[in-house]
């Protein structure tokens, strides 16, 4: 988690070392969670400011906005929460300043001697293509600079891992095209906006391609499945 000081504090969350794609539900239950525990350290019922999640969701959308007392924008860049101004300024139900100070200290201290391992490479690429799909399918050469390296650095690392940057980009995409078509309340064409295709009919061969069903097929088999 980064956390954001400011008039309007806020905590955005991040993945290490795992897919973000396939933990929809859990950071939904994290950001829910995290709220919940926010309030109940500072005794107040507030409201956030803003809410976003990187996954898109049109059923069910309603209860979390009941549950948070705000919208949450689904399909956005990042995973944040954004507290009401003075928030950081709240101070905690029966906190113990001397505690606290002991835990900063075990913490810190544990972080120093942790063995610290490097994200997967396909995992970073993956984590970073999801957001920007929606804006066209993006270049080796952005991600690699997103992720502060070179393309030819960004390459090798994969190289490593036995794979490219676009058999990355095409298993995500067909990976997504599955999760996406699951909410039936998703139209196919923004599905197909979603993975970055210009056309719907684009997007119906390549999920052929990728699957051997059209998404019409493909949504219809899922919902037998479930």
């Amino acid at each position: 988690m980064e956390y954001r000081k400011g008039r309007e504090p806020a905590q955005r969350l991040s993945y290490a070392g795992i897919p973000r794609h396939s933990a929809r539900h859990q950071i939904e239950f994290v950001v829910v969670a995290a709220i919940r525990i926010y309030r109940l350290l500072t005794g107040r019922q507030f409201v956030p400011t803003r809410v976003s999640m990187v996954h898109p969701r049109s059923k069910g959308a309603a209860a979390f906005a009941r549950i948070l007392g705000t919208e949450i924008a689904f399909g956005s860049k990042v995973d944040e929460i954004v507290f009401p101004p003075g928030a950081a300024e709240f101070p905690l139900v029966e906190g113990d300043p001397r505690l606290n100070k002991i835990l900063c200290k075990v913490c810190e201290e544990s972080l120093n001697t942790r063995e610290h391992k490097v994200n997967a490479a396909r995992t970073l690429v993956e984590n970073t293509l999801t957001p920007l799909l929606p804006h066209g399918t993006p270049r080796a050469e952005g991600v690699a600079k997103a992720l502060g390296m070179s393309e030819r650095t960004l390459a090798r690392r994969l190289a490593e891992e036995g794979t490219t940057f676009l058999e990355v980009l095409q298993q995500l995409k067909a990976t997504l095209a599955r999760h996406y078509l699951e909410e039936e309340s998703i139209p196919i064409s923004k599905v197909a906006w979603l993975l970055g295709f210009e056309e719907a009919s684009s997007f119906s061969h390549a999920c052929k391609r990728w699957t051997g069903k059209t998404p019409r097929e493909l949504r219809s088999a899922e919902a037998e499945f479930a």
